[in-house]
């Protein structure tokens, strides 16, 4: 399988950040929403953020759970987990989303047959303002995504 969207669908892909809580959980919804259970898709993160401490499962981000229940996707189960928190990590395909998680991509693939692809991602946790300006953000890397989904695995 090679990054070329006319070869067959990957079986497994995991789409990585740096935390797990806005941008691959909304890509691995976004594909899942798009695919069904015709791609096995999990998504992680380098670490953990660190909010409150007796909170064990860290919850996806409350901005980015409303901008995918626009479109009708619930995060509100998604629990962030790390590359080490992987149940399996046999993909056949890795999307980075950061330059960071692009470099423990590259680690994870070593010495498999694993694709590795980095697509440039916004963090729409920086931007400021008021909260519609704020949400305005979070759709455009909801729709950025989206767009870069439908494009990659289209058939």
């Amino acid at each position: 399988m090679t990054g070329d969207p006319g070869n067959r669908l990957p079986d497994a892909v995991l789409f990585c950040c740096n935390f797990n809580q806005v941008r691959s959980p909304m890509a691995e919804s976004l594909l899942k929403h798009i695919v069904g259970t015709r791609i096995f898709v999990d998504s992680c993160g380098l670490k953990r953020a660190h909010f409150d401490p007796d909170e064990d499962d860290m919850e996806v981000d409350p901005l980015a759970a409303e901008v995918m229940k626009e479109l009708g996707v619930d995060l509100t189960r998604h629990r962030c987990k790390t590359f080490a928190e992987l149940e399996d990590d046999s993909f056949d395909l890795v999307i980075s989303l950061t330059p960071e998680a692009q470099h423990r991509a590259v680690e994870l693939a070593r010495g498999r047959s694993a694709d590795i692809e980095y697509w440039p991602t916004m963090d729409p946790t920086l931007i400021e303002g008021s909260r519609e300006h704020r949400l305005e953000s979070y759709r455009q890397v909801r729709d950025g995504l989206a767009a870069r989904i439908r494009q990659r695995f289209h058939r």
